[in-house]
């Protein structure tokens, strides 16, 4: 097991208890052989997880059945995002009545009908969303929004003067809605980020083999997520756990660890154990007051994108085809071809703006083409600004040494070759504007699989390769979701997922990332 050690006779104690974890397969905050914790402290030991017992120094209180941070956070969270809900609510009707150009004005109906819109906000599970995510995101959770929002507008549009008085017409009507929906948005958001700041730290507790955890401890604390792992048990990986690792005596052992170390959530990773034992598992620790997170190996290869089939009290999931059918293909191509060409429209005046700067900072042409692999496994040019000297691909060998990424990938934070108009340009993300002519060429998406060059397109083996089932992207999940030197195989499973559950929907909310990724900076 691991821990974050103090110092002083409490560190002492929480090193004492952890001396034999290298015969349990344990971890506690990422060093083998220490257990412990701000609250770890309990000379007892857990036999069975390998820390085997010690006499007893001084008695020490047992902590709480239900950890207080765990519910400090919870309230913290649904008291935001009400006080946020109140808010956009009030500030919609406010605005809507006051930029009227009658005299409108809010009834004594306004005020009771704002807890009926809470309710209808609690009855779609608007407020207990977050208890069960490590990952808290308004984006996700738009389309109830927009239903609260549509209620709220056709209630105060067909309800005549109860709530305003003097009746909405359709242009305040459909501004009252706009307005909803929008702020009901940014007021979660914001409260989010606020809420996640002032929260403690979620103190995870990862059960599966070494790959996952250390696949998994990264995230904890990338894009919106405030969390770390400070045990990581493999139940599988030793022989005394093996056979029995979720026994009466193993599961009372793994509650005590829990309790002992503050866990505040579980995050499991079946592999062989037992359905059964998995679930005594689950109960066990939900037991104590840990929320538990499931990490299923089977959704690595059919996606999130599953229905769940009600078969007369047995639940089945039915997985969706892996490819577009023609029409969502067809909404796909109409999609990016409206986006690029309205941005093609707003920004071609900042292209040429940018043409020109290239060409004033250092000889050479404007644009850089590349070959890339598209949509199954065609070739094509990639249009990007030129950031870069010349030659550098003549320089490119000579800077090996220096390469940051992984899995055949070639990245440099402060690459020499870039040019002083270049490096504003790729901290912008303003570079790749000229690939909007690519996707009205069709080579092209908005949104879409990582465009790879050759010699990292050939390192894509098996089942992976399907990613080119789908026409490469400007964005994608790969710069988005992980870190900005993902490994070449993490992006490709990315890649396979997101082929796997697409969404026109699920492309929307990409491009918005995209922004706020891109205008914090973060990755480029």
């Amino acid at each position: 097991m691991r821990s974050d050690l103090g110092m002083g006779s409490k560190a002492e104690r929480r090193v004492a208890l952890g001396r034999s974890a290298l015969e349990s397969g344990g971890y506690v905050n990422g060093e083998r052989g220490y257990a412990g914790g701000e609250r770890a402290g309990d000379e007892r030991g857990f036999v069975g997880l390998g820390i085997r017992r010690r006499p007893p120094v001084e008695r020490v209180a047992e902590p709480p059945l239900r950890p207080t941070a765990v519910l400090r956070r919870e309230w913290l969270f649904r008291r935001a995002l009400l006080v946020a809900d109140v808010v956009a609510i009030v500030l919609a009707f406010v605005l809507t009545v006051g930029l009227s150009s009658r005299s409108l004005q809010l009834t004594w109906m306004s005020i009771v009908g704002l807890p009926i819109l809470l309710v209808a906000a609690k009855m779609l599970g608007l407020y207990d969303r977050d208890e069960a995510l490590l990952r808290k995101t308004t984006l996700d959770e738009a389309p109830k929004l927009l239903e609260v929002a549509t209620l709220c507008t056709l209630v105060a549009w067909l309800a005549g003067g109860l709530v305003v008085e003097g009746e909405l017409d359709r242009h305040e009507a459909l501004f009252l809605w706009l307005s909803l929906a929008g702020l009901l948005m940014l007021a979660r958001a914001g409260a989010r980020v606020i809420a996640l700041r002032v929260a403690p730290t979620e103190r995870c507790l990862f059960i599966g083999d070494d790959d996952l955890a250390e696949a998994i401890r990264p995230k904890l604390v990338h894009g919106g997520v405030k969390a770390e792992m400070v045990c990581h048990l493999d139940l599988d990986g030793v022989g005394s756990w093996s056979t029995d690792a979720c026994s009466a005596g193993r599961l009372g052992e793994i509650r005590e660890l829990a309790r002992t170390l503050d866990v505040h959530r579980a995050i499991v990773a079946p592999d062989s154990a037992d359905a059964g034992e998995m679930l005594d598992l689950m109960r066990t620790l939900k037991a104590v007051g840990v929320r538990v997170s499931v990490l299923p190996r089977l959704l690595e290869v059919v996606g999130s994108s599953v229905e769940f089939d009600d078969l007369h009290g047995v639940t089945l999931m039915g997985v969706r085809r892996f490819e577009l059918t023609r029409s969502s293909r067809a909404l796909k191509r109409a999609f990016d071809l409206l986006g690029a060409s309205i941005m093609l429209l707003a920004v071609g005046p900042l292209m040429l703006v940018i043409a020109l700067a290239i060409k004033l900072d250092s000889r050479g042409p404007v644009f850089f083409a590349q070959q890339r692999v598209g949509r199954h496994g065609r070739r094509f040019q990639m249009l990007k600004f030129r950031t870069m000297v010349p030659d550098a691909d003549a320089l490119k060998d000579s800077l090996r040494d220096r390469n940051e990424a992984q899995d055949g990938l070639f990245k440099i934070a402060d690459d020499p070759r870039v040019t002083r108009v270049g490096g504003f340009l790729r901290k912008s993300a303003l570079d790749e504007l000229p690939q909007l002519l690519n996707i009205v060429r069709g080579e092209m998406g908005l949104v879409g699989p990582r465009p790879l060059v050759i010699e990292e397109d050939q390192r894509i083996e098996g089942w992976h390769r399907r990613r080119l089932e789908l026409t490469p992207g400007m964005t994608g999940p790969w710069q988005i979701l992980g870190p900005a030197r993902s490994p070449l195989r993490e992006m490709a499973v990315m890649d396979y997922l997101y082929v796997a559950n697409w969404s026109l929907w699920s492309d929307i909310k990409i491009l918005l990332r995209t922004i706020t990724h891109v205008t914090a900076r973060r990755g480029l």
